[in-house]
């Protein structure tokens, strides 16, 4: 797994808690947090390669997933 895909899914709680057999019932693992991370990720790329229409293309994407 890429190495930054890996920090957000343990800031979404992967690998916390008790698990066994990597059974993702068994761990505190929110998805809904997951995703929300990873699009905000996707936000601050376009943010990070600028240009003419970063505003519009970060917001799009906000809206998109309704993330603030």
């Amino acid at each position: 797994m890429n190495e930054r895909i890996q920090q957000l899914a343990e800031q979404a709680g992967w690998g916390k808690g008790e698990t066994y057999d990597d059974c993702m019932q068994c761990s505190p693992f929110d998805p809904e947090i997951f995703a929300e991370l990873i699009v905000k990720e996707c936000i601050q790329a376009v943010k990070n390669v600028g240009g003419y229409n970063e505003d519009y293309h970060m917001n799009a994407i906000k809206k998109y997933f309704g993330v603030e």
